[in-house]
């Protein structure tokens, strides 16, 4: 069975999109599983690898048309990915020719929509994060109290302040000095929370922000299932939210969040009801297609495909190189 994959990145958050729609048949979970892992291995894998896959599939609920499944590069599955999301919406925009439109994820349907260029020729995408929710019980986080906001937790990380939020995929999230967000705490932490543990049975992206002036933060991201990435989508998004909530941040006005694999944009709503969501805005920037059989794949015979440039990632680099002068 033939595939086509498209190599695609979000603030350097690289992936391989795979539209099930198109194909023979549906695959099955192990050959999933199998497929994220040889062409995501960062050593030996396609386009030297990426952080994950993401699965184009019908979407269950009328709503909406198509689905996303975010699967992590050691085969695990993640419910949200914000990074991934842009570059998902569009391939559905250019796919079916609309600039907005919604995806069903794990635990929503989000409104996505092409946007202003952050860059000159840089694709941009604006997507929803939500549902939003503080209950510990949703990360899960064993605590004894139904949320844990701007608090201590003296036994890992002394004199720091923490505060956990779903988004839904879990994050743990503090603000730190330039010395300590450079520091190996952050990988030391993560580590240790993404491994057996009596806080976070099962694991949580854990950020450190800096704050860089008015409206503007630095998120360097520990991704559970993943290790440190260029850029965690939704880390920027619950930062943003956290930055909102504990430091000077403003609703309803755009956040700049630099990070290791450039810079997007974060508004944080918040409705009548009292609960929260966030735009993200960034790029979508596709770097390659690949045409290679799904037996290939299995075998690793990886150089079998054929490639097929895109040559978008200048037009990224070169609103990367200037964002000194923003």
């Amino acid at each position: 069975m033939e595939l086509e994959l498209i190599k695609v990145h979000g603030s350097e958050n690289e992936f391989f999109i795979l539209d099930e729609t198109v194909l023979e048949r549906t695959l099955t979970e192990a050959e999933l599983v199998s497929l994220t892992k040889i062409i995501t291995d960062r050593c030996n894998g396609l386009l030297n690898g990426a952080d994950g896959v993401l699965l184009v599939g019908n979407a269950k609920h009328k709503t909406t048309g198509e689905s996303m499944r975010v699967i992590n590069y050691d085969g695990s599955e993640a419910s949200m990915c914000g990074n991934g999301l842009r570059t998902v919406a569009r391939y559905l925009s250019e796919k079916h020719n609309q600039d907005e439109l919604l995806i069903e994820t794990m635990h929503a349907d989000l409104h996505v929509k092409k946007a202003e260029e952050l860059g000159k020729d840089v694709q941009t995408f604006q997507v929803e994060i939500s549902p939003v929710s503080f209950n510990v019980a949703k990360l899960p986080f064993n605590w004894k109290d139904e949320t844990f906001i701007d608090q201590e937790l003296p036994e890992l990380a002394p004199g720091l302040h923490f505060s956990t939020v779903a988004v839904p995929n879990p994050h743990l999230i503090s603000f730190v000095d330039h010395k300590t967000i450079k520091s190996s705490l952050l990988k030391e932490l993560a580590t240790y929370l993404n491994g057996a543990n009596p806080y976070f049975p099962d694991g949580v992206n854990v950020s450190f922000v800096e704050e860089l002036g008015n409206q503007k933060i630095f998120v360097r991201t520990f991704e559970r299932g993943v290790g440190f990435t260029n850029a965690c989508g939704t880390a920027m998004a619950a930062s943003s939210l956290m930055y909102v909530l504990l430091k000077d941040g403003k609703l309803e006005e755009k956040i700049q969040v630099t990070n290791p694999g450039g810079m997007v944009q974060t508004i944080v709503h918040q409705k009548e009801n009292g609960n929260y969501w966030m735009d993200l805005i960034g790029n979508a920037t596709f770097l390659s297609k690949v045409i290679i059989s799904l037996e290939d794949i299995l075998n690793h015979q990886l150089t079998n495909g054929e490639v097929i440039l895109l040559n978008e990632d200048k037009t990224y680099r070169e609103f990367i190189e200037g964002l000194s002068t923003i």
